[in-house]
């Protein structure tokens, strides 16, 4: 494929992704925000906590907020211990009635529980990638071997599918295919793009980036989007204005992978 077709390719998809911005948050993906909102965040020292009693944890939350979220823990369950901070007010004698008592801060056990202790209602989570990327998965693999960074799916954080390390990219393990093109070209993206003096400081910006990365690419191989790009930029508080500050950037990006994807399929053909 030549760099202006690739080109092309790209502006028609940067241009989609620009209008799902502009009409705004997916139902599911208002529903899903709503659902975090209602998580609590908890500190380092609680995840090492968790991870400690579940390794394979994924979505904590208390007894009461489980309820709220129409699920409920299941008959036998064991809890996951957390710490939490409580206040206890100081009771002096001495001092005088206007005065108000002093608080104490101290902490106390409190437990959690996995979302695969409940049962009830599913919880919302935004829209996928959809669709079997076939020998292109392979092929971005080696690309990205060419550059010289390797691939493994090795220690991701808690909750990531995929992280770019700086000359290695690590993927969770077990994703769908079209799932797993699409985080690869994500986290490729942020290889490309955010490595060098020019890495853009606003973490918004740079996710916006990689995930309109992804979504081009991932359109131009025939996968289905749907709303999971503006979903995962929106996550971030991107907006229309964040991906137009980037779209060069972007445009070149995304181009100069879908030409190296059909590089091979084309020397087979001339010869």
């Amino acid at each position: 494929m030549k760099a202006e077709q690739a080109k092309k390719i790209a502006d028609q998809a940067l241009e989609q992704l620009a209008e799902a911005l502009k009409s705004g948050r997916s139902e599911e993906l208002t529903r899903y925000l709503a659902m975090l909102a209602r998580f609590h965040k908890y500190s380092f020292g609680n995840v090492m906590l968790i991870l400690s009693q579940m390794p394979d944890a994924t979505h904590i939350a208390g007894f009461n907020t489980w309820k709220q979220l129409g699920r409920f823990v299941k008959k036998g369950e064991k809890g996951i211990v957390i710490i939490a901070p409580m206040m206890i007010r100081k009771q002096d004698e001495q001092a005088k009635e206007s005065e108000k008592p002093e608080s104490i801060l101290r902490f106390r056990c409190v437990y959690v529980f996995d979302v695969s202790q409940t049962d009830g209602q599913p919880l919302p989570e935004p829209s996928t990638v959809n669709g079997d990327p076939g020998r292109h998965i392979d092929r971005l693999r080696s690309v990205i071997a060419e550059r010289g960074i390797v691939i493994d799916n090795d220690d991701l954080p808690f909750g990531a599918d995929g992280v770019s390390r700086g000359g290695r990219i690590s993927i969770r393990a077990g994703l769908a295919p079209a799932q797993e093109f699409s985080v690869t070209v994500h986290e490729f993206a942020h290889e490309l793009l955010h490595r060098g003096d020019d890495r853009p400081a606003s973490k918004t910006v740079r996710e916006t980036e990689a995930e309109a990365v992804a979504f081009v690419v991932c359109q131009a191989i025939g996968l289905e989007n749907g709303t999971s790009s503006s979903d995962y930029i929106q996550l971030y508080n991107g907006e229309t204005e964040t991906l137009a500050a980037s779209l060069d950037r972007i445009q070149k990006t995304a181009a100069e992978i879908i030409a190296a994807l059909h590089a091979p399929n084309e020397q087979a053909h001339a010869a």
